[in-house]
């Protein structure tokens, strides 16, 4: 039986990952004043569709971007700065037509209400084809702009055991806040609509829900203010790097986003999730397991290395990522992504070190090699991003006869 084809998506940040790409810009078509213009953000997803990829993200914070873990850095010689990523995906939803878009929006500090019907009208505009990606904001420079909560302990990058019950009071948050979404989601049958004109009723009232949710965080009634969006339950993205993060992707996400740098951690991972799977009891579909991984593409053998050294001395020192950095052809990668596929990966959420130039790579050199080796799609099969992802659209769970 062969093989399913891979999920591939890109995440978009600024003028790409590695923190010198925006000296890049101006030979690559692109003025470093295009950062801040919806022109550029609408041709790279442009791009990305007409590479088939299944969604892009868009990255946000509530801080700045820093070299430092926790707090500003003072640097001027990198981006700082970028868009709300709702807003973003929202306007570039209407010039696209068939890649999802998943932008990020935190649980911290942030009502759920809110997030849900963004998300719940960014499915709308952009005709099914929403996402969510969830974000904790733990750290204390994050804090400090809301001022309604105090007390967060200075993080350091071993927090998620050093500081483990802050950590777990951030992701049991994060997961009700997910919950709060989804029921937000349901709030509207599908055919609570009426709209007609010659009887005066627009809505059926009886199948508006109150969700009723009491938990240490939140206290939300419901119903939704926006209708049952086209995929009725938008899919949730998850970026996960430990057991906490990894419970939390198994209580409320579709697919979570993980970041192995070889392919026996490809393996433990992904053991990893199916064991917070089971010990949350989740039911329905599995959770799809991506990678996440850095990507320097280049056609010709030894430039992508040549590349990212360049880039490492104009910003005074070598890149480092929480995901494998990979420098070399796309294929190369193409035999990676194969081999890590075989240890349980069902995609990728590639991270483009610089813009356009790696998105290029993914779309017109990665693709082509794994649609040549029979492992990526030749054309959309679906028109919504649970389309793209293969799962069901589910019934709301407030409609008569719902499965609970």
């Amino acid at each position: 039986m062969p093989e399913r084809p891979l999920h591939l998506s890109v995440a978009l940040d600024g003028a790409g990952w590695h923190p010198a790409a925006w000296r890049d810009l101006p030979g690559s078509g692109w003025a470093t004043s295009d950062l801040f213009g919806a022109r550029y953000w609408a041709d790279l997803v442009a791009e990305a569709e007409r590479g088939l990829l299944d969604f892009v993200t868009f990255e946000d914070a509530f801080a700045l971007q820093s070299s430092l873990f926790d707090g500003p850095d003072g640097r001027g010689d990198q981006v700082r700065g970028r868009f709300d990523a709702v807003l973003l995906a929202a306007r570039v939803a209407p010039l696209t037509s068939r890649i999802g878009l998943v932008p990020t929006a935190t649980t911290t500090h942030t009502e759920p209400f809110h997030v849900a019907i963004g998300i719940q009208s960014l499915d709308h505009v952009s005709l099914g084809r929403a996402g969510w990606r969830p974000q904790v904001s733990g750290r204390r420079t994050d804090a400090a702009h809301f001022g309604r909560r105090q007390g967060f302990p200075e993080l350091r990058p071993d927090a998620l055991t050093a500081q483990s019950e802050h950590v777990r009071d951030l992701f049991d948050e994060a997961a009700d806040a997910i919950e709060v979404a989804r029921r937000l989601w349901d709030s509207w049958e599908d055919d609570a609509e009426i709209r007609d004109t010659a009887t005066g009723r627009f809505v059926d009232r009886d199948k508006l829900h109150y969700i009723d949710f009491t938990g240490r965080w939140f206290g939300v009634k419901g119903p939704s203010i926006t209708p049952r969006s086209p995929q009725g339950l938008p899919p949730v993205v998850a970026l996960a790097h430990d057991v906490v993060p990894y419970r939390l992707a198994a209580l409320g996400a579709d697919v979570v986003l993980i970041t192995p740098h070889d392919v026996e951690q490809v393996r433990s991972i992904s053991a990893q999730v199916r064991e917070a799977e089971a010990e949350t009891g989740r039911a329905g579909e599995p959770l799809q397991v991506y990678a996440d991984l850095v990507v320097f593409l280049d056609d010709e053998p030894g430039a992508a290395a040549v590349r990212r050294a360049r880039l490492d001395d104009l910003d005074g020192a070598p890149y480092v990522s929480d995901a494998l950095v990979f420098a070399g052809t796309p294929g190369e990668l193409a035999d990676l992504l194969l081999e890590w596929r075989a240890a349980g990966v069902e995609g990728y959420r590639l991270r483009p070190a610089s813009l356009p130039h790696d998105l290029l790579g993914v779309t017109r050199g990665l693709a082509p090699e794994l649609r040549a080796r029979g492992a990526f799609r030749a054309a959309y099969e679906a028109e919504t991003l649970r389309g793209h992802l293969g799962l069901p659209r589910p019934a709301s769970r407030y409609a008569a006869g719902a499965a609970r």
